[in-house]
Parts: structure tokens; C-alpha cells; sequence
């Protein structure tokens, strides 16, 4: 009783200082820039635009844009892309048994990569739907996640490994297709601005319904994983224990498939591939909460959310005026920890 009370209090204590954290993280990330806004200046554009206070802005028309139109969105995605992905990784670390998935292992990253590249290239979709290349990316993931569920199940029961292998083959067939799709469009501009958008950004955020789509996900999403901790607990121990605990593990597999890839597919069709960040995440949370899921799914996401906006910052400002993929700044963050993380398995089974 105790201990259940020391943990309970644990994870207020992060979740407090977590969201204390977002909340300085996304006023510090929209004042970082080309021009630096005050962070003051940045809270009063805020209160602003919600709610008409004050009356009669002190700041220019330039800074407004600047904070309003062009930060604020592209902060605002990258808290929701970072938390998306790290409550992805940490459901497919469960589903899998693995300490070392993320959330592309199941080639959903690889699908909506074949669909923005068509749309980029050959303009799929274009003229047809509003935001052609993030519906084709979308469109991509779901057909990826269709068929690593069709393969999964082709041999049987739906098991951790065969879920693992499916969606390995399929993510390098997709990857394939997408690479055969730059090789045949002869367009250098065209592969140039694919190979961008395949290593991550946030450049296309703006206000409207692309980022209310991401918001609505990711927020679902959170909140479903959260309700399904206890299940996660259990099908992370193993099936037979999952069985015993009245928890039938092919078939949460399966819905958990349906929202990762729901939600994997969202945030990358908005901001492209982002590596490492649901696989760093999940384990920094557990370290600091514990492994009951239904509290390292909220720390997860917060700390996702904290950690891709940081990357973003530098990935806008290492180099500016020009941007370095965001993916770059991920992957040189996430390749250490990922060493240190393999390095302590192997004293752990030495």
C-alpha cells in the first residue's frame, strides 16, 4: 500500500513538472528564431488572438504574423507529432514484447512515404482533395498497416513475431516502391523535396483542418492507450498470462494495430518521417514512473511532446536561415541513447 502510494505520488510529482515543462518548451520554442520575440511579447499575441485581451496590441503587425501564424501552429504540431509517436511507441513496444521497437517497425512509416512521394512526384491526388499530400500519405499508411495485418494473419494465429516479421517485410517493400518512384520521375527538384519531407518537418503547419485531424488523433489515441493500460500490462507479460487475466491477446493486438496505425499514419502524413522519438521516449518514462502502462503512457507523451519541440528548435536554428530536416536532429539524439540502451541489455543477459 505503501509503495502504491510512493508511486502515485511519483508520477504526480513528473506529470506536474512535465507539464510545467511543455508549457515553458512551447512558449521558449515559439520566441527562437530568425526573430527573436520576447517571451512576454509572445503570451500577450496569445491572450490576444483567445481572448481579445489586450484590447489594443503593443506589438507590430510583423511580430503577430510571426508568433500567430507561423510558430505557434508548427509548436504546436510538433507537441502533437512528439506525443503521438512516443504513445505509439510505447502500445507497440507492449504488443511486440520488444524493448526496442518504435513505431515505423510496422511499415506504416513506409506507406505513407509511398503515398507522399506519389503525390510530390506525380502530383496523385492533386486538384482532386484539399491537402493532396497529406491525404495520399495518410491513405499510404493505412494501406501499409492492411497489409502487414493481411500477411500476419495469412499464416495463422496473429503472434508478436509474426507481427514484427510482417511488418519488417512490408516496410522494406514500401521502401523499395518509394525509392522506385524518385528512380522513374527523372525529377531532381521533385526527389530533393521527397528526401526532405522523408526525413521530417514541421514546415507545414498552419491553422485549419490538418492539425485539427492530428490533435483529434493523437489526443484519442492517448486517451484509449490509457484506458487499455491494465491490458498492456498484460499482454507485455505474455500471452498465457494475458489469458489467465481474461485479456485475449490476438485480438488487442489487432485493435492496437488499428490505432497505431491511425495515429502513426496522422502525424506522419503532417511532418514527414521523425526517427527515434517513440523509442526514446517509452524507456525515459518507464525509468522515471515505472512499467505500469496506464502511467507511462501520459509521461511518454509528454515527454515526446517536449522532445521533438526541442528538436525542432534546433533543427531551425542550427543553420539558419536554412532548416535542417528534423529528422537529422532526431536521429543524432536518439543513435546514442539507442547504444546505451543495447549496451545495458547485454550486461543485463550477460
Amino acid at each position: 500500500m505503501l509503495g502504491l502510494r510512493a508511486a502515485r505520488r511519483r508520477t504526480t510529482a513528473w506529470l506536474v513538472a512535465l507539464a510545467a515543462g511543455l508549457l515553458a518548451t512551447v512558449v521558449v520554442a515559439v520566441a527562437t528564431g530568425a526573430v527573436p520575440v520576447p517571451a512576454g511579447t509572445v503570451l500577450r499575441v496569445v491572450a490576444h488572438h483567445l481572448t481579445g485581451w489586450p484590447a489594443e496590441p503593443s506589438w507590430s503587425a510583423p511580430v503577430d504574423a510571426i508568433v500567430w501564424q507561423v510558430r505557434l501552429p508548427r509548436v504546436l504540431l510538433g507537441v502533437l507529432v512528439g506525443a503521438g509517436l512516443a504513445v505509439c511507441g510505447v502500445a507497440l513496444q507492449a504488443m511486440v514484447r520488444n524493448v526496442l521497437a518504435d513505431p515505423y517497425l510496422l511499415g506504416v512509416n513506409s506507406g505513407a512515404s509511398s503515398g507522399a512521394a506519389a503525390a510530390i512526384l506525380f502530383g496523385l491526388g492533386a486538384g482532386v482533395v484539399e491537402h493532396a499530400l497529406q491525404v495520399t500519405a495518410f491513405l499510404g499508411a493505412l494501406a501499409a498497416s492492411l497489409l502487414v495485418l493481411v500477411v500476419a494473419r495469412s499464416a495463422g494465429r496473429v503472434t508478436s513475431v509474426r507481427l514484427l516479421l510482417a511488418g519488417v517485410a512490408v516496410g522494406y517493400a514500401l521502401y523499395a516502391l518509394t525509392s522506385f518512384l524518385i528512380f522513374a520521375s527523372g525529377s531532381a527538384e521533385g526527389a530533393r523535396s521527397v528526401m526532405f519531407w522523408l526525413l521530417g518537418s514541421l514546415g507545414l503547419a498552419t491553422w485549419g483542418l490538418p492539425l485539427a485531424v492530428v490533435g483529434a488523433v493523437v489526443v484519442g489515441a492517448t486517451a484509449l492507450l490509457t484506458v487499455w493500460g491494465r491490458r498492456l500490462d498484460a499482454l507485455a507479460v505474455g500471452d498465457e498470462t494475458a489469458h489467465t487475466l481474461g485479456v485475449r491477446p490476438e485480438r488487442l493486438r489487432l485493435q492496437l494495430l488499428l490505432v497505431v496505425a491511425l495515429c502513426v499514419g496522422a502525424v506522419v502524413a503532417a511532418a514527414g518521417s521523425i526517427g527515434f522519438v517513440g523509442l526514446v521516449a517509452p524507456h525515459l518514462a518507464r525509468r522515471a514512473v515505472g512499467g505500469t502502462h496506464v502511467r507511462v503512457v501520459v509521461v511518454a507523451a509528454l515527454m515526446g511532446a517536449i522532445l521533438l519541440v526541442w528538436a525542432d528548435v534546433v533543427a531551425r536554428t542550427l543553420f539558419a536561415p536554412q532548416e535542417v530536416p528534423i529528422g537529422i536532429v532526431t536521429s543524432l539524439l536518439g543513435a546514442p541513447f539507442l547504444l546505451v540502451l543495447i549496451s545495458r541489455l547485454h550486461a543485463a543477459h550477460a
